[in-house]
């Protein structure tokens, strides 16, 4: 996006609301506004927070421009004083979020906006596509290096990505997610995370023969030097030529510090077992064998199962556009509007579909850990002044299925609030980490996991529980609503 000011990215119902709003004499009202998920993606059993900082920025630069105001005016359907009105707009409340790198479960918030209504609702498209997107690429980038069982993941996939933004911030969320680095030079300029890359099969087609090819690749990098050796003939061909230049390297005393081959196609669990034999027996035990070609988590995880030789994994278009599940499905609510005392008034959108009704008033989240192993054990919404003290003993059940209950005594469990101040009044009071340092805070997020929640296919479920009192308050405005109260 080449504009810095993104308020005109919204939906056109947002303002055409804020106009509304403005037209009436409760404009100003202060509300709640949660963004939070129904679903964890990819059938998986977490997310990961991600694009935090691009909200931030989002916030900071939210004004119209004079040019935004005149696009408005040419629509024909905003009126002379609603415009006046925008030429000095800006965001005057506060918002709270889990921080970037966080794992997070469905149905918590994500971000909490507490603004007048006007500021808060305008917010809603913007937040979302930035949240929505990042996160599901962080949480797709962590499967992805889950399977890899502790091999490098690089992440190849701008040229699959589904524009520039797409492409540049979803590599930053998939290094957050844990990729050792990207093929995008710009991401690695905007946001200081590794660069990575090897060499094209036109670089190999470019030359009298492979041999050559290889030789002047090398000349050029030999403290980097990973030769894609599948152009012609992995096995006849390709690895020979390697070993061959390597073999003159070693000869030539150049030091070989980090080198080896790529494989991009054929039967990559086959080639590279084969590949490895024929390094070792050369003397190059500890050349890199590295692979690309339509990966994903699943294919990873089926090849290290079948042995395969590979220790590097560059992977594109199935991470970049997580593209067995394209959409993250976060969504924007109304949870409370502040009364004429100053007090919050819960507000509850109700469904058929049980999943759709949301959880209604001022809120915050409490994560609870195992005091022994550290290991999380569950999640608890609660009303934001409700205190909780860890020595006394804690009743936990699932606002689905109320009867399901567990105790856990006094002194064995840790509580940490998730949710952090993000803006207060108008102004940011957050300085968001570099991406390297919320890679390294979503290691540790992941290492609080239970195995069986990390697992690929048919995870445990971590609960999202709610209070005693958000769950009465909940039942009494469904009950009201329906008129059974």
């Amino acid at each position: 996006m080449d504009r810095q000011n993104l308020t005109l990215l919204t939906d056109l119902y947002e303002l055409t609301m804020m106009q509304g709003y403005f037209k009436n004499k409760d404009r100003n009202r202060t509300v709640i506004f949660d963004a939070f998920y129904r679903n964890n993606p990819c059938s998986g059993g977490y997310a990961i927070s991600a694009g935090l900082e691009q909200v931030i920025q989002y916030v900071k630069e939210l004004h119209f421009e004079p040019e935004d105001i005149r696009y408005l005016a040419s629509l024909g359907i905003f009126e002379e004083d609603f415009l006046e009105y925008l030429r000095d707009f800006r965001f005057s409340g506060d918002i709270y979020a889990i921080p970037e790198g966080t794992v997070m479960f469905p149905r918590e918030p994500v971000v909490k906006v507490i603004a007048p209504i006007m500021e808060a609702q305008l917010m809603e498209t913007a937040i979302l596509n930035i949240i929505n997107h990042q996160s599901l690429i962080a949480t797709k980038a962590a499967r992805v290096c889950y399977a890899a069982r502790g091999d490098g993941i690089m992440e190849f996939g701008l040229r699959r990505a589904q524009g520039p933004d797409a492409g540049t911030y979803g590599a930053r969320a998939a290094v957050i997610g844990g990729c050792i680095g990207t093929s995008n030079v710009l991401c690695g300029q905007l946001f200081d995370v590794p660069v990575k890359g090897t060499h094209a099969h036109s670089w190999i087609m470019s030359f009298p023969d492979e041999y050559t090819a290889f030789k002047a690749y090398a000349d050029m990098y030999p403290s980097a030097c990973i030769l894609l050796v599948d152009t012609y003939d992995t096995l006849k061909s390709g690895v020979p030529n390697a070993i061959r230049v390597f073999t003159e390297m070693r000869e030539a005393g150049i030091p070989l510090s980090f080198y080896g081959i790529r494989l991009d196609s054929g039967d990559l669990a086959y080639l590279s077992k084969k590949a490895r034999k024929m390094l070792d027996e050369a003397g190059f035990k500890d050349a890199v064998i590295s692979a690309s070609n339509d990966l994903d988590e699943y294919l990873i995880d089926s090849l290290k199962t079948q042995g395969a030789a590979i220790t590097s994994w560059g992977v594109g278009t199935n991470l970049i556009t997580s593209k067995d599940n394209p959409s993250f499905g976060g969504v924007y609510k109304l949870a409370a509007v502040q009364g004429d005392d100053g007090s919050f008034i819960p507000k509850i959108k109700i469904s058929e579909n049980t999943e759709k009704v949301t959880n209604p008033g001022n809120k915050k989240i409490y994560r609870i850990y195992e005091k022994e192993s550290g290991k999380l054990k569950a999640d608890l919404i609660c009303l934001e002044d409700e205190i909780y003290n860890e020595e006394d003993d804690l009743v936990l059940f699932d606002p689905q299925e109320p009867w399901k209950k567990t105790k856990l005594p006094g002194g064995t469990y840790v509580l940490r609030p998730l949710l952090q101040q993000i803006f207060k009044n108008g102004e940011c009071c957050y300085t968001s980490p570099k991406v390297m340092e919320i890679q390294a805070i979503c290691k540790k997020e992941l290492d609080t996991l239970w195995d069986e929640t990390k697992r690929l296919v048919n995870p445990h479920e971590v609960y999202v529980d709610l209070s005693t009192r958000l769950y009465e308050m909940k039942l009494s405005l469904l009950e009201r609503i329906s008129g059974t109260k």
